[in-house]
């Protein structure tokens, strides 16, 4: 693990405006719920810390001065980089291609979506874990088409989308947390924006993604993560099973 944590960065999807939430968002980006009294923004720059990465770039939006006023609490405005991207509202592609800059920047990099909870032992596997890219796969999938799958066949990831299209022997779920290289960083910022640039905005950044995988499936590898707690957090029903289901067993390990 301290060979890649000095080297490598961090950005952290939070520009969404959360509009599934309802009442449980309160206004605010999920990024800043609040769960045993501490932010998942809080929880996730931790988690981050233990690992050796204290360099980290955010892609706000909705409540942009919000999540600043929250990096400056928590004693990271020398270390957090905040991305604005004006785009929000449209599909989180934009939020990746925001971070073009970082993305070519010559190192490699976790991506992480903002608004989950987890056990944090799931960094310290994603940094630590072999190979060139890394995705986190959790075997047990929430049903429906909600969850973005990661597909197998023949050990192979084969296919990366909620609903998959190319055949496969097991699927599971994937976290929302990856590892990239410097070079599979800067060709996924070259996707996002030749995306972008043919109209197709309205797309979740995970298409960009499973345009490299698909291209070259050999330089990708997934972890599995099934024994740790987690859960993206979309709904408002998300919210209470966090507090209720998954903190527990979060408190029960610190």
């Amino acid at each position: 693990m301290a060979q890649h944590g000095k080297e490598i960065s961090a950005i952290i999807l939070a520009a969404g405006v959360g509009r599934r939430l309802g009442a449980a968002a309160d206004g605010r980006p999920k990024v800043l719920l609040e769960f045993g009294g501490r932010t998942l923004l809080e929880r996730h720059l931790a988690a981050l810390r233990s690992c050796g990465i204290e360099e980290v770039s955010i892609t706000v939006g909705h409540g942009r001065d919000l999540i600043e006023a929250e990096v400056e609490r928590l004693g990271w405005r020398d270390r957090v980089g905040l991305v604005h991207n004006p785009r929000y509202r449209e599909g989180s592609l934009v939020s990746l291609w925001a971070q073009a800059a970082r993305l070519r920047d010559g190192r490699p990099l976790l991506l992480m979506d903002g608004d989950v909870l987890y056990d944090p032992g799931m960094i310290a596997r994603l940094v630590a874990a072999p190979g060139e890219n890394v995705l986190l796969v959790d075997r047990g999938v929430e049903p429906g088409d909600e969850p973005v799958k990661i597909c197998f066949r023949d050990g192979r990831i084969v296919d990366f989308r909620k609903r998959p299209v190319h055949a496969h022997d097991w699927h599971g779920e994937s976290v929302g947390f990856f590892r990239f290289s410097a070079a599979t960083a800067a060709a996924l910022a070259d996707r996002c924006e030749a995306h972008v640039e043919q109209g197709r905005a309205d797309l979740e950044y995970e298409e960009a993604i499973r345009d490299l995988i698909l291209a070259a499936p050999d330089r990708f590898g997934a972890t599995d993560v099934t024994a740790l707690p987690w859960i993206e957090i979309d709904f408002e029903a998300d919210v209470a099973r966090a507090r209720t289901e998954i903190l527990p067993l979060l408190e029960r390990g610190a």
